[in-house]
């Protein structure tokens, strides 16, 4: 299989192509490089029929069967790695490291899943009853992937809804739908005709998606405002659903930090990938004693360490915002900035004459916390500055937002950066660190971050039912 070119659908096995297509665009160009097909509505329903067929088999599979197509399909990935860190740059913008990042996590990721099982639960077994909760497949999942890490979001979905036993139809976004199709055209290799499907398109397809009568569970990864419509379509029919959605995750910075020391720190926290990262520091509040330290020393990082760029080059660290779309939306938030005079501590203009979608690492210095660069999600390379001086006032301020993705405190008082962590409403909480996931960590946000759970054995019992069994065993009939 060549990762780099012809571009299709896989529909039960089969390579399946449109005779309209859509579009794609190299980030760091703006130049169209690719088309991918645009399906059909009757093509989708073709692959759901396809995808329930293949459901029987697939769930009667004994986990041991499962563990190793999904360890196959682990080595067939891996063994085109390069290849996909390459389509990965060329579609996302992101550097190599970044892309590097994103595919191995990816085949780690499949291997670890692979291993995880959830056994029948023996409530009861006493001399009269026997009581099991046992845990079946939910059907045909829907998957809904973002373009900010297409293929690491992917395999979060792909890998527990296959070890469950359920089968799959993957819907990559239209902004990034190459790599998905390619990992989906692989898994053909790996798998029976029609475990492991993939349509491509736009918004329509989304809507047929969540709406659809014969898909069981929709899994979505993207902003509040589109989950808050997949949430309404999959009511239609009670779909389960699991909802990954934005952040405005808030990092507090305590006074005993060393300011050189820490800055790398949350730079990273808050622009890797460009800021274009669900879970990416939104707001940083630093204490008042050291916040033109820290101010001082995140501006020296960022001139004399920071390249942005095309990824395809070796020395750029951070890529151009991915699609027109979000750019025109970071584009506001500078222009909102400006509007309301408020300061920038490095950065604050963007050349817009650029070949790409690029945007300079901008820090807004202290603007007031009801601006929209406060309780807004940018997803782009612009952070607010916040000072802080009261640990309860602090606290309070993290926590006054719709969201609850993340979260992370930064201290040499281990027990002050515990205590301010365990009042954060986020999901997950970063102590000294930041961006640590693993497959066997619960991974959802609170408030309108999101509903449910990804990865751990928590995440593959979203992809379940659960099945209480009761057996008298002294029975008159």
């Amino acid at each position: 299989m060549k990762v780099d070119s012809n571009f299709v659908m896989s529909i039960n096995g089969d390579a399946v192509t449109t005779e309209q297509t859509q579009p794609v665009y190299n980030p760091a160009t703006r130049a169209v490089f690719a088309q991918v097909p645009d399906a059909s509505r009757e093509q989708l329903d073709q692959t759901v029929g396809f995808a329930r067929a293949a459901l029987k088999g697939w769930a009667a599979t004994p986990a041991e069967g499962r563990q190793a197509a999904l360890e196959r399909y682990a080595s067939l990935i891996e063994a085109h790695a390069e290849e996909f860190v390459s389509l990965l740059t060329r579609e996302q913008g992101k550097p190599k490291a970044g892309a590097e990042w994103e595919v191995f996590g990816s085949v780690d990721w499949l291997r670890a899943v692979a291993s995880q099982r959830l056994p029948d639960e023996v409530v009861e077994d006493g001399d009269d009853r026997r009581v099991v909760t046992r845990f079946t497949p939910v059907g045909v999942v829907g998957a809904i992937v973002p373009w900010n890490f297409p293929i690491l979001l992917a395999i979060w979905k792909i890998a527990p809804a296959l070890m469950a036993g359920c089968t799959m139809i993957l819907k990559p976004s239209p902004y990034t739908p190459l790599c998905d199709l390619k990992l989906v055209e692989l898994a053909q290799e790996a798998f029976p005709p029609g475990v492991m499907n993939a349509v491509s398109g736009g918004d329509d397809l989304g809507i047929w998606m969540t709406t659809h009568p014969d898909i069981n569970k929709i899994a979505f990864t993207g902003s509040t405002e589109t989950g808050r419509h997949v949430m309404k379509s999959a009511a239609e029919t009670i779909k389960r659903v699991t909802l990954e959605l934005g952040g405005n995750d808030p990092a507090i910075v305590l006074p005993d930090v060393d300011a050189k020391t820490v800055a790398p720190q949350l730079f990273w926290a808050a622009f890797q990938n460009n800021a274009q990262f669900c879970n990416s520091t939104k707001r940083l509040y630093i204490h008042e004693d050291v916040y033109d330290d820290v101010k001082d020393a995140l501006v020296d990082f960022i001139t004399q360490q920071i390249k942005v760029g095309d990824g395809a080059e070796a020395d750029t660290d951070l890529g151009p915002i991915q699609n027109s779309m979000q750019y025109g939306k970071v584009q506001d938030y500078f222009a909102d900035c400006h509007t309301q005079g408020y300061q920038f501590a490095v950065g604050g203009h963007i050349d817009e004459s650029a070949a790409g979608w690029f945007v300079p690492v901008s820090l807004v210095d202290n603007p007031p916390d009801d601006s929209r660069i406060v309780c807004e999600e940018p997803f782009g390379p612009i952070l607010p500055l916040l000072k802080w001086s009261d640990e309860a006032d602090v606290i309070a301020r993290a926590n006054d937002t719709i969201y609850g993705l993340g979260a992370s405190v930064w201290g040499k008082d281990q027990q002050a950066v515990e205590r301010i962590g365990s009042q954060l409403e986020a999901g997950t909480v970063w102590l000294n660190e930041v961006h640590q996931y693993s497959p066997f960590q619960a991974f959802g946000g609170h408030k309108q971050s999101g509903l449910g759970c990804e990865n751990s054995l928590h995440g593959l019992m979203e992809y379940t039912n659960w099945q209480t069994m009761t057996m008298n065993k002294s029975p008159e009939v």
